[in-house]
């Protein structure tokens, strides 16, 4: 089935979910004023159509594959990131001055959404570049930004992201690389990597990594840990004293080459310290921040292409007989009310989850643009609640809607050769990497709720009521959507409240479904604002995304009340479960 870049969708979404109509008026978005968004993302669109969709599937069946040292992509990836890279599009967020777009991060939200959905595994190979970007132009020295931003931003070169160790997982107090300065300034680096995307491959001449180490006098835990930048090819043109020693057999995404790195066999692979010494953690979370509302799109780029294809299947795949259908013959499936329910579902939930995640990176945009330092600080905050909601929530729905898809399929989508099975499997990894969906979960309830002593959240809440008092006073479908919404927001106030007096022990067992509560909240109160917008805009179909919001507040914002009993009562049995899981005292 062939992949539709929905761009008209996502400019709406942008437009009206988000904030770009707001940011216009406000002027906070030049760059994209006079058309300039739709163009931009006709291109991205078209790119996502024409190069990338097609090797989706030989990236699957091929995949990546080691042979003697050398790690080659599947048929066609050279040629296509050829394409992306002349095409500019690694410098869409990069700052113009070191050679890029300088546009706004809702812009990029719109294109990644379009290229995960189009190849994930591809997409994958930009998307650490774009963070190791974001981390050397905030805590890079001058010489190192000026030695390799260039060529990062240009995407002659690519860059990786190298945490995880054999003994550690999410656990980075475990960490054992280690680091040896050296008196010329630079340091040897010795270590094992694993689970390293795209740690080697054939689509760009030199893969700088960014890895974090331990120096000899390092405190112990994450407070003595260092980043450094550490290429592949040094800038003499030697190679450095590092390798890929395995290729993971991945359950999905095999077009994108995960590999197992061994740095410093012989005399130490060089590298460079970025920003402190023992500060390197700070360094890498801001390559990790960025990563997690890129894998938040994953799950909506997945998402949107297992609807499409779902619908496409359904629509013809005939089956039963329908009250709906007045033909001859069997129904479409598409006419059975089962089968709308689940289509229903899965375009709800991606819908919800792109609202969020634009909602996430239109605040990191205010947090840079706007002129007011309270407005940019609270536009920060903003940003940072949303963000473990972005990746978990939409990663989350990213594998349910697959799954969803799946079953729409029937016994056709657990066959491989129908493709809706990839989907599913290339899915499953975003609710791991880049910190699982339960660490997301703590960090929003542990951390990110006391945010300005709760002024953040405060915020939020006060927003999502203004717009469900919208809808009770706009009367008719939308009045019907405002109860289960005033009840989901509710559900969360209460929850809120019960959290901040809980141990943390208490909030751990509760985050994640609180997690999930303040999603549909905040995804539900989201499409509700995309309804209006198109009836105010008369747009070509109102009833269209109006009932597409009713349907969420009816069927998916209404389970509220169970994740707030979820909440405040469940952590009790979650605690208490050692005979249950026969766990000895």
């Amino acid at each position: 089935m062939t992949f539709r870049a929905p761009v008209d969708d996502l400019l709406f979404v942008m437009t009206h979910g988000a904030g770009l109509g707001k940011g216009l008026e406000e002027g906070i978005y030049p760059d994209l004023d006079d058309g300039m968004a739709a163009t931009l993302l006709e291109e991205a669109g078209k790119f996502a159509e024409s190069v990338l969709a097609p090797l989706n599937r030989s990236g699957d069946t091929h995949g990546a594959k080691l042979e003697n040292g050398v790690v080659t992509t599947a048929p066609g990836w050279i040629e296509a990131y050829g394409h992306w890279r002349d095409g500019g599009w690694n410098g869409v967020c990069a700052p113009a001055e070191y050679g890029g777009m300088g546009l706004p991060h809702l812009l990029q939200a719109a294109c990644l959404d379009m290229w995960n959905g189009a190849n994930m595994a591809f997409t994958l190979a930009p998307l650490l570049t774009f963070g190791a970007i974001d981390a050397l132009v905030e805590h890079g020295s001058d010489e190192l930004r000026e030695r390799w931003l260039g060529k990062l931003i240009t995407g002659e070169w690519n860059a990786t992201m190298n945490l995880t160790e054999p003994q550690a997982g999410s656990d980075l107090a475990a960490l054992r690389a280690r680091a040896e300065p050296v008196a010329d300034g630079t340091y040897r680096v010795f270590g094992q990597k694993i689970f390293i995307t795209y740690g080697e491959h054939d689509m760009t001449h030199n893969i700088v990594h960014l890895v974090l180490a331990r120096l000899p006098d390092a405190p112990a835990g994450t407070r003595g840990i260092s980043l450094f930048l550490v290429p592949k090819i040094l800038p003499n043109g030697a190679r450095n004293d590092l390798r890929c020693t395995g290729l993971e057999h991945k359950m999905g995404i095999h077009g994108s080459p995960t590999a197992s790195m061994s740095f410093g066999d012989n005399e130490g692979a060089i590298g460079w310290l970025i920003g402190e010494e023992n500060r390197g953690l700070a360094c890498m979370f801001t390559m990790m921040n960025a990563a997690r509302l890129a894998v938040g799109l994953q799950g909506v780029g997945i998402g949107e292409r297992a609807f499409q294809q779902a619908l496409a299947f359904a629509s013809e795949r005939r089956q039963g007989k329908s009250e709906r259908h007045k033909g001859a013959g069997m129904s479409p499936i598409l006419h059975h009310p089962d089968v709308r329910r689940m289509l229903m579902t899965m375009k709800a939930l991606t819908q919800a989850a792109r609202v969020i995640c634009y909602m996430t990176a239109d605040s990191l945009d205010r947090a840079q643009r706007l002129p007011d330092a309270d407005a940019r600080q609270a536009a920060s905050e903003r940003a940072g609640l949303l963000t473990p909601i972005a990746k978990a929530f939409s990663s989350d729905i990213g594998s349910e809607v697959a799954s969803l898809g799946v079953q729409i399929h029937g016994g056709m989508g657990f066959i491989e050769e129908t493709g809706a099975a990839q989907h599913l499997r290339d899915a499953r990894i975003a609710a791991i990497y880049e910190g699982t969906n339960g660490i997301q979960a703590m960090d929003l309830v542990l951390r990110k709720l006391g945010l300005s002593g709760g002024a953040a959240m405060r915020r939020e809440i006060a927003d999502m009521r203004g717009v469900i008092d919208e809808a009770k006073a706009a009367g008719g479908a939308f009045e019907a959507m405002a109860a289960p919404l005033a009840g989901a927001v509710d559900a969360l106030e209460r929850s809120v409240s019960a959290l901040g007096a809980a141990s943390a022990e208490v909030a751990g067992a509760s985050a994640t479904p609180f997690l999930r509560l303040f999603a549909l909240a905040r995804g539900g109160t989201g499409l509700a604002m995309l309804a209006f917008a198109a009836v105010r805009e008369d747009a070509s179909d109102p009833a269209g995304r109006v009932t597409l919001a009713q349907f969420f507040a009816q069927n998916v914002a209404s389970g509220a009340g169970a994740l707030e009993t979820a909440i405040i009562h469940g952590y009790e049995s979650v605690l208490n479960s050692d005979a249950a899981l026969g766990i000895a005292p």
